[in-house]
């Protein structure tokens, strides 16, 4: 869970799998997104592969005009493309 602010923005469900969001705003997502790779960087999360965004696959979302906001915040992170979603490691 990743608050900003006092207000939930991330959710990451159990297994790093999934990740829904509560907010589009482009400042608030990129503060969220830089905390969530801050916890994989410093290992207090293991390696994260997303392979859902709100209930829609990230290759999906990748297409979508929300989720290229979501998209370019989780690229100026770190997080790469892969074969089954989206791909932060240490």
């Amino acid at each position: 869970m990743i608050l900003v602010d006092g207000e939930l923005t991330l959710y990451v469900e159990r297994g790093g799998r999934s990740l829904l969001t509560w907010s589009l705003d482009e400042g608030v997502l990129q503060r969220s997104i830089a905390a969530l790779a801050e916890a994989v960087r410093s290992a207090l999360l293991g390696p994260l592969t997303i392979e859902r965004t709100d209930g829609i696959s990230a290759h999906s979302v990748i297409a979508t005009p929300d989720g290229s906001v979501l998209t370019r915040c989780l690229g100026e992170a770190g997080f790469h493309l892969t074969p089954k979603g989206l791909r932060l490691s240490r």
